[in-house]
């Protein structure tokens, strides 16, 4: 399934606003992790229909990474509305991204 890339512009309406939970990645296009973790969310994706996957390019969206305290590719949140409900940094399997998103 592939991916949204957003922006400080639609960051509202695709993470805030969405109507389900959301799992937003923080990456960089240079980063081999970030590359790594990409099929990985990917196939969460598949697996876990009732969450919201989308990503944000951390160098080109510094004041959104910064928002967050980003310091660390790949950064993965997930959210519900604003509430940050858990942060994992650097790349994780399969299955324990989808272990986090049992809330």
């Amino acid at each position: 399934m592939e991916i949204k890339e957003i922006t400080g512009d639609n960051f509202q309406t695709e993470v805030t606003k969405a109507a389900q939970p959301v799992l937003l990645e923080f990456y960089a296009d240079g980063c081999s992790f970030c590359k790594a973790q990409l099929s990985v969310l990917e196939e969460a994706a598949e697996e876990a229909c009732d969450v919201k996957f989308v990503r944000v390019n951390g160098d080109k969206e510094r004041t959104l990474a910064g928002q967050f305290g980003v310091t660390v590719l790949p950064t993965m949140l997930i959210m519900n509305g604003e509430q940050i409900f858990r942060r994992i940094t650097g790349y994780q399997s399969l299955e324990t991204i989808l272990s986090y998103l049992e809330m």
